[in-house]
């Protein structure tokens, strides 16, 4: 590709590095596209049961409490036993809960009840997944490669996210729910390919037994650590104000037209994002002013959704529509306009998360690793449904276009405000990270 040279594309050093990384990595990629078809699945199944788009949205709501329980007592496990076995353990029940799945929709079985329950249980052993996980990858490569394998998870993301969701459809509508919930049996079962390989490895330092003496510890942690805690808020600040997803469905039929297609696409416009910004993420391992990194990229996310949002505006205002927006006439132009600044938005957010959880694995002490891993967890997948009640409600109470637009500017005023007062989080160097 002309005026790219070769280290510019993604670091692949971890995988020559270390061959249990390389499984571990190959095993969750799997496991994980697996798990999208099954959370895609379980949102379609629920709704044939009940008609019901509340009932569908209630999936997320009800498995919010317990995955912040699990990401906080995943970490403490984590820093506490062999986190090989916590991994093994935790990966077991969420294939446990995916074979009963399946099990109830072969034996149609299946119950609005059963799919809330059995939801909930993945979703809060998978949180205990990734905090073990990712608390052992720093076990597994020397520091200088950590970008790099942070790089290589934007892959994973971009695609479970731009693949899972169309393949979940496309397994629904020609195979149904129970072939569906089997093949993610299949892929789930990838994931223990890393952990079984794996030798023992148990948290160095001082260890903490789980409960409340263990939360009080990584809280004083926290305390002192102004770098970790500062890229906590400043996570929380990027999804709460710009996390535009929940008003895609409404885009899609009421301002862009095209209606599931032009959500589907916009929706994977962040997946894409993400993936290219992984691809070409050579340089990233370089920069060792990594807090700075993350202040900027959070600067381009606030600007790329503030830009989404003007573009929704000019949607408002009729801009290159059609005499009728609908369905089957959809604006083109500004489809095209919108789905360019997720994209942006998703690189942007995927740049700030390669720093992010680069300085969590280098800066924390492995004994307390687990548990500030189980916290980046919750603040990752927790920002997003803080995300969609901001634009949800904001948009009720005026219009599609004003939360992205109001969103977008809050975020690059209060980034540039917080960092500000921490000049020490812009000075942090990679070279020698300090919490």
């Amino acid at each position: 590709m002309p005026g790219l040279r070769r280290d510019h594309f993604i670091d692949l050093s971890p995988f020559r590095a270390s061959p249990a990384f390389t499984r571990m990595w190959l095993g969750s990629t799997l496991a994980g596209l697996g798990g999208q078809l099954t959370i895609v699945a379980i949102m379609l199944h629920m709704y044939d049961l009940t008609g019901s788009t509340f009932a569908v949205a209630m999936i997320a709501v009800a498995g919010l409490l317990p995955m912040i329980i699990a990401g906080l007592y995943g970490g403490m496990l984590a820093d506490a036993f062999d986190r090989r076995r916590v991994a093994l353990i935790a990966a077991t029940i969420t294939l446990a809960s995916t074979v009963l799945l399946a099990a109830l929709a072969w034996a149609q079985l299946e119950t609005v009840w059963w799919l809330y329950a059995l939801s909930i249980v993945n979703s809060a052993a998978n949180t205990v997944v990734m905090a073990a996980r990712q608390a052992i990858v720093p076990r597994l490569l020397p520091r200088e490669l950590l970008p790099a394998a942070s790089a290589l998870n934007g892959i994973t993301f971009g695609i479970m996210v731009m693949a899972g969701p169309a393949l979940a459809g496309i397994l629904v509508a020609f195979a149904g729910y129970a072939w569906t919930y089997s093949i993610d049996v299949l892929l789930m079962s990838s994931l223990f390919l890393g952990l079984w390989t794996l030798p023992s490895i148990k948290p160095e330092g001082v260890i903490v037994r789980p409960g409340l003496e263990s939360l009080r510890d990584g809280w004083r942690f926290l305390r002192r650590a102004s770098n970790i805690r500062l890229q906590f808020i400043l996570d929380i600040t990027a999804m709460t104000f710009g996390q535009p997803l929940a008003l895609l469905p409404a885009v899609g039929a009421v301002l862009l037209g095209g209606g599931p297609i032009t959500t589907g696409a916009l929706t994977a416009s962040v997946a894409v994002g993400a993936f290219f910004s992984s691809l070409f993420s050579g340089p990233a391992g370089r920069v060792r002013r990594q807090g700075l990194g993350i202040e900027r990229a959070i600067l381009v996310y606030g600007g790329s959704i503030a830009a989404f949002g003007l573009v929704l505006g000019a949607a408002a205002l009729g801009w290159f529509a059609p005499a009728a927006v609908g369905p089957t006439t959809p604006n083109i132009v500004l489809i095209v306009a919108a789905a360019l600044c997720l994209v942006v938005s998703g690189g942007a957010d995927n740049v700030s998360s390669i720093f992010r959880n680069t300085m969590v694995q280098a800066a924390v002490p492995d004994a307390i690793r687990g548990r500030l891993q189980g916290v980046f967890i919750v603040v990752v997948a927790g920002g997003p449904r803080l995300g969609a009640l901001y634009a949800g409600t904001l948009a009720t109470l005026t219009a599609l276009w004003f939360p992205p637009l109001l969103g977008g500017f809050v975020i690059i005023g209060l980034v540039s405000l917080l960092v500000r007062l921490s000049p020490r989080f812009r000075l942090y160097d990679a070279e020698h990270p300090e919490p």
